[in-house]
């Protein structure tokens, strides 16, 4: 029987991921990339009459296209999601001899999120989505003036635009 080991966490970058370090990222000897990354996750409690925030820091382990695709957008202050399973790490010490451990987070699925806090708009925020247009009735990908665009019409458009009233589903 299989336990359950399935985390799911949002928080910010606490450093830029520097694809020249080889402790933040590299590349394993079969070709496959690592990249490993430390988010803080706020929480508030309440302490007595007032609320107190706290940091929590875990590190995450991006492996595979993942980690080569997000090296650019990682930067310090970028709010991300993460989902994934805990991992922990055990060795022993050798100036004292005992066993020490750490847990991190390997991540399954990493979304970016949000703005980044510290350099707001020098990079792309993510969530950008293509305009939706239909296509007119001629085989031409040159967007026309006659054809309505999602923001002027209702969804699904006028019913000329070559979708059918039913969707089968």
């Amino acid at each position: 029987m299989t336990d359950i080991n399935s985390v799911t966490i949002v928080g910010r970058l606490t450093r830029d991921l520097n694809g020249s370090d080889q402790r933040e990222y590299a590349f394993t000897p079969n070709g496959q990339a690592r990249a490993n990354i430390s988010i803080a996750v706020n929480r508030s409690r309440k302490q007595g009459d007032q609320w107190v925030d706290e940091a929590n820091f875990f590190n995450v382990t991006i492996w595979g296209k993942p980690a080569e695709n997000l090296l650019p957008y990682l930067k310090k202050g970028k709010q991300i999601c993460v989902e994934g399973y805990l991992k922990q790490d055990r060795w022993q010490d050798k100036t004292t001899g005992q066993t020490r451990s750490n847990v991190s987070i390997v991540a399954n699925n990493v979304q970016l999120l949000g703005g980044n806090s510290g350099s707001a708009g020098s990079q792309p925020t993510g969530g950008y989505a293509p305009k939706f247009q239909p296509q007119a009735q001629q085989n031409s990908f040159a967007p026309s003036n006659d054809v309505p665009s999602y923001d002027d019409q209702s969804f699904g458009g006028p019913q000329d635009s070559g979708f059918p009233e039913d969707i089968p589903f």
